[in-house]
């Protein structure tokens, strides 16, 4: 079965939000019922999503300053599917479609067991940065 990438393709909420659960996990609550659309639309440059035939398996949302910066913000691929290279192809799409809307960073916060595959498997450097936690 053939995996496709497409960049800012359709997404419906149940899917994108049953793909989170299944990639973060729910801690045993139902998955959240996030509207996806009304939060891509506004705050993003674009997102990827990964399909095996019309099954979502994978996603990355991308968003921006408007101008030269790029972040990228909920990778996850379907717990089924990991380690097969989809991240890194979500990610390398998003970086293509950020260097086309003329963004000269991306930039990406993530958790230290994700260090291999941020900096292995998608090329990021590492950088000083500082981080407030707001709650």
């Amino acid at each position: 079965m053939a995996i496709t990438y497409e960049w800012r393709g359709d997404v419906d909420n149940a899917a994108l939000n049953a793909l989170h659960a299944d990639g973060f996990g729910t801690g045993g609550r139902p998955p959240a019922r996030t509207d996806w659309r009304e939060r891509l639309e506004r705050h993003s440059l674009g997102w990827v999503c990964a399909r095996e035939d019309d099954a979502l398996i994978g996603f990355v949302n991308v968003v921006w300053d408007g101008g030269a910066h790029a972040f990228i913000l909920d990778t996850v691929v379907a717990t089924h599917r990991r380690a097969e290279g989809i991240g890194a192809a979500l990610v390398a799409t998003a970086a293509q479609e950020a260097r086309a809307a003329k963004c000269e960073w991306l930039h990406v916060d993530f958790e230290d067991r994700l260090r291999p595959f941020y900096f292995g498997s998608c090329g990021f450097k590492e950088t000083t940065a500082g981080l407030i936690r707001l709650r």
